[in-house]
């Protein structure tokens, strides 16, 4: 069980380890994972609707903006209600990273 944490406003009292998901995206360059990281985070109401301007929310870097890459990998945290087919609500915490399409796994 966590402690309370805030994100997006929100409190999270005693967060449920199984309710916990940890992930990341890994695939070869220019297979969509930025984008597929926005769309999370819109779907999870963690930002607003992306217009083509504004895509690749978590590249931050001038570099990433510019050549349109992922350099480093960048994290998020979100909130995600999931109802289940009885019509009860959870609330999962998805703790997502973004990472470069050239990882080097040697770390």
């Amino acid at each position: 069980v966590f402690d309370q944490k805030v994100i997006d406003g929100k409190f999270l009292e005693k967060q449920q380890i199984d309710k916990v998901r940890n992930f990341c995206i890994i695939a070869h360059i220019d297979h969509g994972k930025s984008t597929l990281a926005d769309r999370m985070l819109e779907m999870t109401d963690t930002i607003d609707k992306l217009d083509k301007s504004s895509a690749q929310v978590l590249d931050t870097l001038q570099v990433e903006r510019e050549r349109g890459i992922t350099v480093i990998a960048q994290t998020a945290s979100m909130l995600y209600e999931h109802e289940t087919a009885e019509g009860k609500k959870d609330d999962y915490l998805l703790n997502l990273i973004d990472t470069p399409g050239h990882v080097d796994f040697s770390y």
